[in-house]
């Protein structure tokens, strides 16, 4: 009878795998500049609204229309943004979702299980801080989804300016939340903010996708052919009723995503690396040019505290987001028998839990399609939204900061690579190669300090033989 083999503890928030952190590494470098084009454009929203002076030509450009009325898309500038630019965003996103699926973190049931739940629980607490807030307070329960989202350009600015070194775990951890955030996200939208459809168009949308699809399955190349159709299925899916954005990540799931013989990488990927700069440099910054462009007077920030809709949007990101993620992460390592791994604490889950607390894009969106029948509490939902993403970016920078030390080291061990190969040594240490090619250089090494010991000590012996009567150095007394 043989012995049971035993059991090896998996490790929660582990390495990496190379291609896995290269990956991350080039995605979140994107993210990370297009994050502090989005901390700008919403500086520059909320300058060019609050200055008496400038404030009417922001809602005169915000509310200019222009496009084809016959094709039902005579929209405002900041419909436009909503609607289109961000339908850019959520093609990526979309993409980004595929490529967990089918060769990231969530292809792996057993390392899905971690950021799917913590992401679940990431949702589904800042929506029972909502909803107990306005219980509590006979707010309206309609905003229940505003404060679920987690922005994750934003995040990344607020770590790119604060200088913090987050290790590749952390990060890759961070990313693979915004991306189930998101897709979730999107079903919320697309099942709780449909109020009305038109089933001529919405056929037509997924007539559209059903040849975007075929297309691909064929191998048909080319951006002349699937831009077209792609605003064709954008314009289509608008007029349906369902909000245009889902059009996005409908394209984005149907590119394939895993590279066949020959490829350097999959057609969804190149897509990705192509389309992203657009959507982290221009799309998402230009949204929120036109969507956080609200009053941040005394009174209308003693409203946001005042009123329950509002505060529950605060709580919810602040509150809710950090109990959820920090919660799921610890019951998921908890019944899964996974243990942290030995490089992080579980105080670094609780700064990342509230870090996540930042949620910018996705909240405004929602925030706007949540009380479209009320303007006046629509600004206050977004000056809501943008207190707590502060307030939860500074809690995070006070809590980050104080494990910074150790995420330097532990980012520097990551990047260590003695034997200059381009890949990391960490990467290598059950490669006999790579011990073999450490043991030649440290023998060059220990070659070339010999050579300067004896070296050094020759010159000393010639500097002792030229002192009269053999005396010693300096301070040294005569032989």
């Amino acid at each position: 009878m043989t012995a049971p083999r035993p059991t090896i503890a998996r490790k929660a928030l582990g390495r990496l795998s190379l291609p896995e952190r290269n990956f991350i590494a080039d995605a979140l470098r994107t993210e990370t500049v297009g994050g502090v084009l989005l901390l700008l454009a919403a500086v520059a929203a909320l300058v060019w609204a609050n200055i008496p002076a400038l404030h009417a030509s922001y809602e005169s450009v915000g509310h200019f229309r222009f496009g084809p009325a016959v094709l039902g898309l005579d929209l405002s500038v900041e419909h436009w943004a909503a609607d289109g630019l961000l339908a850019i965003f959520f093609f990526v996103a979309g993409i980004e979702l595929k490529r967990e699926l089918v060769a990231g973190d969530l292809k792996d049931p057993r390392a899905a299980v971690l950021p799917v739940i913590a992401a679940l629980c990431g949702m589904a607490a800042p929506a029972a801080v909502y909803s107990l807030t306005n219980l509590i307070g006979g707010g309206s329960l309609g905003g229940w989804a505003v404060p679920t989202a987690t922005d994750i350009a934003f995040a990344l600015a607020v770590l790119a300016v604060i200088g913090t070194s987050l290790p590749s775990a952390l990060r890759a951890f961070l990313l693979t939340l915004a991306v189930v955030d998101d897709l979730f996200a999107i079903l919320i939208i697309a099942v709780f903010f449909t109020d009305r459809l038109n089933f001529a168009a919405l056929g037509g949308a997924l007539a559209g996708l059903l040849v975007f699809w075929l297309l691909l399955r064929k191998g048909v190349r080319g951006w002349y052919v699937y831009v077209p159709l792609g605003l064709v299925i954008w314009g289509l899916m608008y007029n349906s009723g369902v909000h245009a954005t889902i059009a996005g990540v409908a394209m984005g799931l149907m590119l394939r995503c895993t590279a066949r013989e020959g490829e350097r990488r999959s057609p969804g990927e190149h897509i990705e690396h192509l389309v992203r700069p657009l959507s982290a440099g221009l799309a998402v910054p230009l949204f929120a040019l036109f969507s956080a462009g609200v009053s941040l007077s005394g009174g209308a920030l003693a409203d946001v505290f005042g009123r329950p809709e509002t505060l529950g949007v605060v709580l919810g990101l602040v509150v809710g987001k950090t109990i959820g993620i920090f919660g799921g992460t610890w019951l998921t390592a908890r019944f899964t028998r996974a243990s942290l791994s030995e490089d992080l604490a579980w105080a670094d889950v609780f700064a990342l839990a509230t870090l996540a607390g930042i949620g910018f894009t996705v909240s405004l969106l929602i925030g706007e399609l949540a009380f479209a029948g009320d303007p006046v509490l629509t600004d206050e939902a977004k000056a809501a939204v943008l207190i707590g993403s502060v307030v939860a970016a500074a809690l995070a920078t006070v809590l980050l900061k104080i494990r910074n030390a150790r995420y330097r080291r532990l980012c520097e061990a990551e990047e260590r690579d003695e034997d200059l190969d381009g890949i990391p040594d960490v990467y290598e240490q059950d490669d006999p190669a790579y011990h073999l090619r450490m043991a030649d250089i440290l023998e060059r090494k220990a070659a070339e300090h010999r050579r300067i010991a004896e070296r050094k000590a020759a010159e000393r012996a010639g500097r002792l033989a030229e002192v009269p009567g053999g005396a010693g150095e300096e301070n040294d007394s005569p032989a």
